[in-house]
């Protein structure tokens, strides 16, 4: 606990300080000031003391030493419950600091402004990253702000407690200056470097029972702040890493989905998806769609589960997990008679629009997650016969579910159900005839969405032997004349996206 007494303010994004220094000021705070922090506060009818009037030496070195004096730092380092410390103070006649509010010159903000090397070497705090690094080594008799978003979260405590801060919020607000510290250092490095430097902080969440195979180790770290969908397990066994990866296309696949709409993911890869107005109906064509596969699998919900749904579950062959953005009691209930089944929760609602990263011999690869999103007029139709109504639906919802597939990706599509799906082949006729041949039903009036272009003649014809009246896919192969020529003569509707959904 730490009653604040004392605060020192110097900051450059001057966001808020106004009316946090105001408040502070109704719990009778001294406030401390520097420079143009201090003359925007006077302004503003705020009492503040100069740091001059502390240490009796001025802002030298146009501006670059302002508060890099013993006086300072003496208030900020000093343990309040040690002896010597204290007895130091009084000897010195200096006088505690119990907050340092401060943020940094905006040095990567600039570096997008192009400024020329010595310009942006002025950008460079040192100061700012002293004054609060002091802070937080001292947190629990120091607390340090180092962002004008904790003002309210920690005005809302002070007004709560008389002027006392708890030693968890000391803590945390320690934890965030070491974060923002690093990151600037990183990016004053990667500047002078001349290079792109990325730090990853990884938080573990949980250790896993062993990776992808028994022999390996296997932990999940999340990035902070935190980063990812926030998850909770209601019941079963702990969760695998493999687990984890299966979750991870479960919920992304059917969160791209507005309607009611069910996945099964195996190994990584949906063996069955659909949609429907009733929950419980789609999970049951998604089942359906290949039952074989689907045991063992992993169902993924984008609906509250109901207890109509839950029954059809339990009713299907064995599962490894359920995830879905909530359930009802009575499908809880239900599962409770399945003790090792992993029922999650997860946050439909988080943006998941981060880094997508891959470990290589070679290295690290990073790019953008595969998050495009479609609209029938970005399409293009290049065959002579367009595609009906009923086959537009399915080319966007096969569409939607072949970029979750393994590439080479096929997917046969009816009526809002996948019928078959094949996928992680080395040729794309190979694809498609392991989509047809896994087929549930018959293909015929069906839809089929490439994840890439066709680079041969072969699966058109293919797909005429079976019926299939219309197909999706990226084109940009040398010999999309040809395809499109032959789906004219065969009376095939096809349309080009324009891009790709390889998934490796």
């Amino acid at each position: 606990m730490l009653k604040i007494r004392r605060a020192l303010i110097s900051v450059w994004d001057k966001r808020g300080i106004i009316d946090f220094a105001k408040k502070l000021k109704s719990l009778n705070v001294e406030i401390i000031s520097t420079g143009k922090t201090a003359s925007l506060l006077r302004r503003s009818k705020i009492d503040v003391k100069t740091v001059y009037s502390i240490t009796s030496f001025p802002e030298i070195l146009s501006g670059r030493v302002k508060t890099l004096h013993p006086r300072i730092f003496g208030g900020i380092l000093a343990n309040k419950k040690h002896p010597l410390h204290m007895e130091d103070l009084k000897n010195l006649g200096i006088e505690p600091i119990d907050m340092v509010v401060v943020n940094f010159y905006p040095f990567s903000k600039m570096i997008k402004e192009k400024l020329n090397f010595d310009q942006m070497l002025e950008y460079i705090d040192i100061g700012g990253p002293a004054l609060l690094r002091a802070a937080a080594k001292n947190f629990k008799n120091v607390a340090c702000i180092s962002s004008p978003q904790q003002y309210k979260i920690v005005i809302e405590e002070l007004e709560k407690n008389k002027g006392i801060l708890k030693e968890e919020t000391l803590r945390e607000l320690a934890c965030e200056v070491f974060r923002i510290t690093k990151d600037y250092d990183t990016a004053i490095y990667g500047f002078l470097k001349k290079k792109e430097v990325l730090v990853w902080d990884l938080e573990r969440v949980s250790h896993l029972r062993y990776g992808e195979n028994p022999h390996q180790k296997g932990e999940l770290f999340r990035l902070s702040p935190e980063e990812g969908i926030g998850f909770r397990q209601i019941q079963g066994k702990h969760l695998s890493f493999n687990n984890l990866l299966d979750l991870d296309t479960a919920l992304s696949l059917v969160k791209d989905f507005n309607e009611p709409t069910v996945t099964i993911i195996k190994h990584a890869s949906p063996c069955g998806a659909a949609q429907d107005k009733k929950l419980f109906r789609a999970f049951l064509k998604a089942y359906q769609a290949d039952p074989i596969s689907s045991f063992g699998g992993i169902i993924g919900l984008n609906r509250k589960v109901d207890g109509k749904t839950a029954k059809e579950v339990l009713k299907s062959d064995f599962k490894e997990c359920i995830i879905a953005p909530s359930y009802s009691k009575e499908a809880l209930r239900l599962f409770s008679s399945k003790r090792n089944l992993r029922i999650i929760e997860g946050d439909f609602t988080k943006s998941t629009k981060y880094k997508d990263i891959k470990r290589t011999v070679f290295g690290y690869l990073l790019q953008d997650p595969d998050e495009v999103i479609w609209e029938k007029n970005l399409l293009k139709v290049v065959t002579k016969k367009k595609p009906a109504d009923k086959e537009w639906k399915d080319l966007f919802f096969a569409w939607r579910v072949v970029k979750f597939v393994k590439s080479n990706a096929i997917v046969i599509a009816k009526n809002g159900v996948t019928l078959g799906i094949g996928g992680g082949q080395p040729s794309r006729v190979g694809a498609v005839e392991l989509a047809i041949k896994r087929a549930s039903k018959s293909p015929k009036g069906a839809v089929l969405a490439s994840d890439g272009f066709f680079p041969k003649t072969d699966s058109i014809k293919l797909m005429k032997k079976y019926g299939i009246k219309s197909i999706i896919q990226p084109g940009g192969s040398i010999r999309d004349k040809e395809i499109i020529e032959l789906c004219n003569k065969l009376n095939i509707s096809m349309v080009f996206t324009g891009i790709r959904h390889f998934r490796h």
